[in-house]
């Protein structure tokens, strides 16, 4: 584990030549008199898996959107892939998945995939290898649903909910995937699945990920490294890095180094 100071950088599996998938440079928030989000530098660079924990309230998801142009900086610099984030927004280098699946009930599942294609989403020339070239089909059974394209949202889990819309963030060919507790609210069963499933699908496609959770042990299962945040106002803690190798089982959750990562972060949660 290492200690990360302020400005941070989490590397993934690109070569480097490209810019880095996200630069925040002392990136504020502020909500009327509230400073949500205060000097906020990280470096993720383009492949990376990064998690994000910390304390209710310090700001996860405001960062989240931040990166997303949900939420406009106060103060700072942020560039996607090297635009700025309007610009990258425009361009649909990103796509958002949130904690509640938001499918159109009356859809079947590959027509909720279908939908961003439908109103006019235009993709970048440039998208990871593996995802430029699936179809709403093909997307499906990445996300292990082949066989149930016609079924209605109702007719589907929760799990299963989750995972059309993982298909339909994909299908605009980001190369950015944001995630806010996706699995927040799933039963613990479906929680590891799906935690074995969106690493499948990380390392099958190359994108680059940022995953909000309030989970320890999910933390660490999924990222390369863990970024602390601390609250009032949210700030960067610490970066700390997993070290554990991929690909994951998740038995490996029973092991020492596992164990010996979550009480880290469990004493450096207590402190935030």
């Amino acid at each position: 584990m290492s200690k990360g100071p302020i400005s941070s950088r989490i590397t993934g599996n690109a070569g480097g030549a490209e810019p880095p998938a996200v630069v925040m440079k002392d990136a504020c928030v502020r909500f009327g008199d509230q400073l949500a989000l205060e000097d906020i530098s990280l470096t993720v660079d383009e492949g990376a898996f990064i998690t994000i924990l910390g304390p209710s309230g310090c700001g996860k998801s405001t960062l989240l959107r931040l990166v997303s142009d949900l939420v406009p900086t106060d103060d700072g610099e942020i560039t996607i892939f090297g635009n700025e984030v309007e610009t990258a927004r425009l361009k649909r280098e990103f796509s958002f998945v949130f904690q509640d699946a938001t499918l159109l009930p009356w859809r079947s599942a590959i027509d909720n995939v279908r939908l961003p294609l439908e109103i006019g989403v235009k993709h970048a020339h440039k998208r990871p290898k593996a995802v430029s070239n699936l179809s709403p089909e093909d997307l499906l059974e990445l996300v292990g649903l082949k066989g149930r394209e016609n079924a209605l949202p109702h007719e589907l889990s929760g799990g299963m909910r989750q995972r059309v819309a993982i298909a339909r963030a994909l299908i605009c060919k980001p190369r950015l995937l944001l995630m806010d507790e996706p699995f927040g609210a799933l039963d613990e069963i479906t929680r590891d699945h799906l935690n074995e499933q969106i690493l499948r699908i990380w390392k099958e496609t190359g994108i680059t990920i940022m995953f909000v959770t309030h989970s320890i042990p999910e933390a660490i299962f999924l990222g390369q490294k863990v970024l602390m945040l601390e609250s009032d106002p949210g700030r960067v803690r610490e970066l700390v890095d997993v070290g554990l190798p991929y690909p994951r089982e998740l038995s490996m959750r029973e092991t020492p180094e596992f164990n010996k990562i979550s009480r880290y972060l469990r004493n450096l949660l207590e402190t935030c």
